[in-house]
């Protein structure tokens, strides 16, 4: 199989069959300490390379595409699901698979929910927690501009036919800087046609609104399990420039984990480690070299 954007990541993925589909992921470096990268919406592991690029010497690096996203398989809606609860259990069941211990979660966006909920389910995997602006609470608020995708019909066009939260996110997602041509393409390369932009509606239309969508109760038992977490060494980087996963998201995770070590990057807007990659990797390696386990 032809990997998709070969040419900006350079690593081949593995492949893992779940629920009949071929979910793929990249598997770099050895060790016993394992970073385990979860993507939100709409990147994919392109998101994680330069993770790949500076740990992967010290760490055996693992990075999902969830089913529907980057080089993983894209069933139509009517074949998966596509909710928060579909993710984190194809997460926890690669998890097993590999049969992974010493994890640290490093999330961003959708990645927080999916990650830190495999997390409560396979607790004693886990050592560490590492978070890029992301969320793991019924949303608090939605936006406008992610509200305006959700409309009926109009919304779903917008998304799926005209990739059009894919391709603002390039600008909209960053402050200090403007993203570099070839990395907007390597993020977009994935979501090339409607077909292939299945789960970038979907994650959008799961977003819970209300007490009767089935994703708001998976967000409340997850924001119910947070303080168990609290004595995991943590560390939260954010971009504080982000419309979307507002500083108001980090206040939450620094009210459940009083002990987290903060880092917040004023001039950065959503995708850090993209805007901010310097503060952003720096954080990352003082967080690694000294928390308990590293």
């Amino acid at each position: 199989m032809k990997q998709i954007a070969s040419e900006r990541l350079p690593y081949s993925s593995a492949e893992f069959n779940v629920g009949g589909h071929t979910l793929r992921y990249l598997d770099e470096g050895t060790g016993d300490q394992v970073i385990l990268c979860v993507h939100g919406n709409p990147t994919w592991s392109f998101y994680w390379r330069k993770i790949v690029e500076q740990f992967s010497n010290r760490f055996r690096v693992i990075t999902v595409d969830h089913i529907g996203c980057g080089r993983s398989d894209k069933p139509a809606a009517g074949d998966f699901g596509y909710t928060l609860a579909d993710h984190r259990d194809n997460l926890i069941a690669l998890i097993d698979h590999l049969d992974l211990q010493n994890v640290t979660l490093l999330a961003h966006d959708w990645g927080g929910a999916i990650g830190l909920s495999s997390l409560v389910a396979r607790r004693d995997r886990f050592n560490r927690i590492m978070l890029l602006n992301t969320a793991a609470f019924p949303p608090p608020y939605l936006p406008r501009r992610i509200a305006a995708c959700r409309i009926p019909v109009v919304g779903p066009a917008a998304v799926q036919g005209l990739n059009a939260f894919a391709k603002a996110a390039i600008t909209m997602a960053m402050d200090r800087n403007r993203m570099d041509p070839d990395v907007a393409a390597g993020l977009l390369a994935p979501y090339d046609s409607w077909k292939n932009r299945v789960a970038i509606n979907a994650f959008v239309q799961d977003i819970p609104m209300n007490r009767s969508h089935p994703t708001y109760q998976t967000l409340a038992d997850l924001e119910a399990a947070l303080p168990s977490l609290a004595d995991l060494p943590s560390l939260l980087v954010w971009g504080m420039k982000d419309w979307c996963f507002r500083p108001e998201c980090l206040r939450r995770f620094q009210s459940v984990w009083p002990s987290a070590t903060s880092v917040e990057i004023a001039d950065a807007g959503h995708y850090v480690i993209e805007d901010a990659p310097d503060e952003t990797l720096q954080a990352i390696e003082s967080f690694l070299a000294n928390s308990t386990d590293a």
